[in-house]
């Protein structure tokens, strides 16, 4: 075997090793999304807890992966479409780990929402968009895997039915607020978490869209279909 053939065998070993990192870290985020919705329907302030550790094992996950994809780059100095493959590893674990984020906030504000007064269909709903959200995150993982452009456009058209999720929950939570003023403290924390679980989806579709660029070297040109029609003042919310 020559010099050239060797480090690209070296390269593609060690890209594996960061990869099967990437689809175990996507695991646990699957699981984070799933088990904070469970535990928000449910009021289980034992689960929402687990979610809560897990999101430090998340984290630790992407500064492995970050630090293992620098030590690459570095040993193997890859041109080209190899460090596109390395730098969408670094996007993608990064995408991954603000989705935790946002599941450990719907953990953390499961306790504070045991407290309130239930709000009628509410952890339903979200659990219903979580779901989806889920989906998207584990096929935008395997298009990742199998360098599927296809699914990962799927993908990125079905960010809209979660934005009209969102959008439906948030004239929900209005009509509540508005029939009763008890309402006010339990739909703005739930609002929080809808309008965060939109965010996931949005971290899903950007994963679709790296998946895009890694198979045909360009980002999509089209905007992605958005169903946003909640004022500008409410699109960013997040929590530390």
């Amino acid at each position: 075997m020559n010099r050239d053939k060797h480090i690209s065998s070296a390269f593609d070993r060690d890209l594996e090793t960061i990869q099967a990192q990437v689809v175990k870290m996507g695991g646990m985020v699957e699981a984070s999304i799933t088990d904070a919705a469970t535990a928000l329907e449910n009021r289980d302030e034992e689960l929402a807890e687990q979610v809560r550790r897990r999101d430090k094992a998340i984290d630790a996950m992407e500064v492995r992966i970050n630090e293992d994809a620098a030590r690459l780059i570095a040993l193997r100095a890859p041109t080209a479409t190899d460090l596109r493959m390395v730098l969408a590893v670094i996007k993608i674990g990064a995408s991954l780990e603000r989705v935790g984020d946002y599941a450990k906030n719907m953990a953390k504000r499961t306790a504070v929402l045991s407290h309130l007064p239930a709000i009628e269909g509410s952890g339903i709903a979200l659990r219903r968009m979580s779901v989806a959200v889920s989906k998207m995150l584990q096929d935008a993982l395997d298009s990742y895997i199998r360098r599927d452009a296809e699914l990962a456009e799927d993908v990125r058209q079905r960010d809209l039915e979660v934005d009209q999720m969102y959008n439906a929950l948030f004239r929900e939570f209005l009509t509540h607020m508005m029939e009763d003023p008890r309402n006010i403290t339990a739909c703005m924390h739930l609002h929080f978490l809808a309008k965060n679980t939109e965010r996931m989806g949005d971290h899903a579709t950007a994963i679709a869209e790296q998946v895009i660029y890694l198979v045909t070297g360009e980002m999509p040109d089209d905007a992605r279909p958005k169903g946003n029609s909640v004022p500008a003042d409410t699109a960013e919310i997040t929590e530390g």
